[in-house]
């Protein structure tokens, strides 16, 4: 065992080893190429682990460190290493060149979720050569691929094909924030993906000759503008209720935004000066509806009998299958709503996990010694994240880092997904001492 100290800036070398790695997930089964970074891991933690390839190259490892205590609670921390696709002409720095300039670290996958994967595989590292002390329970650490499209070839196939691997009592992932006045984000609850699949029949015909035949492609173009532009259904929920108290906005605005009445308004009025922060209120209190694909047609010179569409539904707490019908079936009518083949591409119900129990007083703990206050705003995030399969198991599951002030909430969030995303290297280190911490005092409430 090594008796060196803990060192919480080797996060950042093996976050930049692991955007330079690229492991791009377009969605389609042969990208991602997460074993790259599985590899990494295994070089930076010294063991190989048990390796996980359900497609070529889509990689998942899991590493377990064994606890002084086999009665005590086992503890998973299950980040991702697959990223989205990026646009080099819309950023300053090459996106996956993970250029460190300017106190920063630039590139794909520097907020989602990279710096919290290098924070959590350092501090496996550490409790396993005798740097961090050691754990009460096992801790696991499981990073996957295929988070960014649904989690099939990552979570989904460690939960279902070998199950005693990350079997646990509680789990940290993401994701993670900059803190809201005294208080450090903790996403506790996620909406549910409910993407659907929408497809339109009509009649072929020459394209010379449109007159008197059903256009598929236009016909579904007026349906998705129609589901796009309608007003989306409200909901407050309890989740988003206890954290409104902790937003950047003006007092009045908090009581608008809990208020189904109100709410549109407020959004608007805060959309004027921060229409990021705005767009994702609007999220956490609606059921969304976003018409993202569409295929039509073979050739110019015909008329096109069919055409699809894939929408991106979102649902909140308490919401399920049947509050999207009626609101399609409200906003198109009955007659076109019975025209339309809908199929379900992913659907999972919005999960959620209580803001109390050992791991809360554990990151409580770790608040209190970094930043001096106990306080723990507890988010809700309308993205997806792999915590919902083990919520779904009745595990309670969290995402959490401790970031600076050298970007705000606001700005943290237009960064997920979009162009020149960062992260300060002081967010680094601080988000694996932060982290270490909150590992460390969870046995002590367990």
């Amino acid at each position: 065992m090594s008796s060196s100290p803990f060192d919480p800036s080797a996060s950042i070398d093996l976050m930049v080893e692991l955007m330079q790695n690229a492991c791009v997930n377009t969605g389609a089964p042969d990208s991602g190429n997460e074993i790259r970074s599985v590899r990494s891991l295994q070089q930076f933690i010294g063991e190989d682990g048990t390796v996980f390839e359900p497609l070529p190259g889509r990689g998942n490892v899991v590493f377990r460190c064994p606890g002084t205590d086999p009665n005590a609670p086992t503890l998973l921390l299950i980040p991702h290493l697959d990223v989205v696709p990026a646009d080099a002409r819309d950023w300053r720095f090459d996106p996956f060149g993970a250029v460190r300039a300017e106190g920063f670290i630039w590139g794909r996958g520097a907020v989602d979720m990279l710096n919290v994967t290098a924070a959590m595989a350092n501090i496996y590292r550490g409790l396993t050569n005798g740097s961090l002390p050691a754990p009460k329970g096992d801790v696991i650490l499981a990073a996957v691929a295929d988070e960014e499209a649904g989690g099939q070839y990552g979570a989904i196939h460690l939960i279902e094909e070998a199950w005693e691997t990350v079997a646990c009592d509680v789990v940290l992932t993401e994701v993670a924030g900059p803190r809201l006045g005294d208080a450090i984000p903790v996403t506790v609850a996620e909406k549910g993906p409910a993407w659907r699949n929408v497809s339109m029949r009509g009649i072929a015909g020459h394209g010379s000759q449109p007159y008197g035949r059903s256009n598929a492609v236009v016909a579904l173009a007026r349906v998705l503008e129609t589901i796009a532009t309608a007003d989306q259904p409200i909901l407050i929920t309890d989740e988003w209720s206890a954290f409104v108290a902790y937003l950047p906005v003006p007092a009045e605005l908090r009581t608008k935004l809990k208020d189904p009445d109100q709410v549109d308004a407020a959004i608007d009025e805060i959309a004027a000066d921060d229409p990021v922060l705005a767009r994702w209120i609007h999220a956490c209190t609606h059921l969304t509806f976003s018409p993202n694909v569409f295929h039509g047609g073979t050739k110019a010179n015909m008329v096109p009998d069919a055409a699809t569409a894939d929408i991106d539904i979102r649902m909140l707490p308490g919401q399920d299958a049947d509050d999207i019908t009626d609101h399609l079936r409200k906003v198109l009518g009955p007659d076109t709503f019975d025209e339309l083949e809908i199929e379900p591409i992913i659907e999972s119900l919005a999960s959620a996990s209580p803001a109390e129990g050992p791991m809360w007083e554990a990151m409580g703990d770790a608040a209190e010694k970094f930043t001096g206050s106990r306080e723990l705003a507890p988010a809700l995030t309308p993205v997806t994240t792999d915590a919902r399969f083990f919520r779904e198991r009745g595990i309670p599951a969290y995402g959490v880092g401790l970031f600076d002030d050298s970007m705000t909430f606001a700005e943290m969030l237009g960064m997920f997904h979009g162009a020149d995303e960062r992260v300060s290297e002081k967010s680094v280190i601080s988000t694996t001492e932060f982290l270490a911490t909150t590992i460390e005092r969870f046995w002590h409430h367990a």
